[in-house]
């Protein structure tokens, strides 16, 4: 195949652009020349363009002051005029009429805008109703000051308010969260020497927080699940601060060191024994315990089994003693909650049925306090005067 000479392709370059190629590229004007813009020129336009927009702003500025002068000066001229012409108008009786009618003709033929401004009308009633404009001076200000007592009344709410509230009676100078979890925290303990807390929730996690070695994360050093898949119900720190005391869901509460590691485990007792004074053991859920105030490593614990148990620490597979609560037709209730007295030879529990029912530590007798709608021990009402 030939190649196309020079004068061929020039040709064919004269004659216009290939339509094959308009076809193949999908789009025509080839050969055409590109647009051209003379920057210069748009700049000089775009500069006088804002130029004369400036000079009309500023234009429009001084005629807008010069309307705001002219109309002091016309306020002014209103507020002189009336009270001279009241006067001429006392002076002069019957000069005054014929006075004010030639003069009213020429105004009227000058036709200038200060008259349309002043009008006749204006002096005569600024003469006939002195009165009015003076009780309107007196009664103007009065409702400004009942508005300001209103909020000076309503300052001294919100003051007796704060006053009021107990939170801010509270002498904390720093304050940090702690987070615990995503779910409710059920349980808080604080060691003896206010060094180290303990948390435990829904979540079934017992967390230990240092307060010594927290850096400023705020993170716990040490998370675990002492009781499984159980709810924690109770945490508490023993007098000495060594051990703590993990009540949870389950009928077994468990104790541990300060850093985690368990210690003992109370045994479970045979739910299939009716008289619950023959297990060694709960048989049901727990809801609280508390340690001994004085004796070293005793503690005890209250169940939906309807019993309270004391437990020693040297002793976990048995329960030291147990104390039935019952009503005063002798039928069984379930303890909510149970404490030690301040010396630690009495154990207090509260019943669902309002009871508070105490129980001398070395004997099985109890005597049963119970008063309408409230119930009261004396030393928990000494422990909380202390701690407020």
């Amino acid at each position: 195949m030939e190649r196309p000479g020079p004068s061929e392709v020039t040709g064919s370059d004269a004659s216009g652009p290939d339509p094959q190629l308009a076809v193949t590229m999908g789009f025509t004007g080839f050969g055409k020349k590109a647009r051209t813009f003379d920057l210069e020129a748009m700049f000089e336009q775009t500069r006088r363009t804002a130029v004369e927009r400036s000079r009309k702003t500023l234009e429009a500025r001084e005629k807008e002051e010069e309307m705001n002068r002219e109309k002091e000066l016309r306020r002014q001229n209103e507020d002189i005029e009336p009270t001279s012409s009241g006067s001429h108008v006392v002076r002069d009786g019957s000069k005054s009429s014929s006075r004010d009618t030639s003069s009213s003709e020429s105004e009227e033929s000058s036709g200038s805008s200060d008259d349309e401004l002043i009008g006749p009308p204006l002096p005569l009633k600024m003469t006939k109703e002195p009165s009015n404009h003076i009780e309107e001076d007196i009664l103007g200000p009065l409702p400004p000051p009942l508005y300001e007592e209103v909020e000076e009344e309503d300052d001294d709410d919100g003051d007796s308010e704060e006053e009021e509230n107990p939170v801010q009676k509270i002498p904390d100078s720093h304050e940090i969260t702690l987070k615990h979890g995503t779910k409710t925290v059920s349980a808080l303990g604080l060691d003896p020497s206010g060094a180290r807390l303990v948390t435990g929730g829904y979540d079934y996690d017992v967390k230990f927080w240092d307060f010594a070695g927290m850096d400023a994360s705020f993170k716990a050093f040490r998370s675990l699940q002492p009781c499984e898949c159980h709810q924690i119900k109770s945490l508490q720190y023993s007098n000495t601060g060594d051990m703590i005391l993990v009540v949870s869901g389950s009928s077994q509460a468990k104790v541990i060191d300060r850093d985690g590691f368990e210690v003992m485990e109370c045994i479970k007792g045979d739910q299939y024994i009716v008289d619950m004074a023959n297990t060694k053991g709960h048989t049901a859920m727990l809801h609280t315990g508390s340690w001994h105030p004085k004796i070293k490593g005793e503690f005890m614990t209250c169940s939906n089994d309807a019993t309270v148990r004391t437990w020693e620490v040297e002793n976990p597979r048995k329960q030291r003693s147990v104390f039935k609560p019952r009503t005063m037709q002798g039928k069984k209730v379930i303890p909510t909650t149970c404490t030690y007295s301040r010396d630690g030879n009495l154990i207090a529990a509260a019943c669902q049925n309002g009871s508070i029912q105490i129980w001398d530590r070395n004997l099985t007798s109890n005597k049963v306090r119970q008063s309408q709608g409230e119930t009261c021990l004396p030393w928990a009402h000494a422990e909380v005067y202390m701690i407020w």
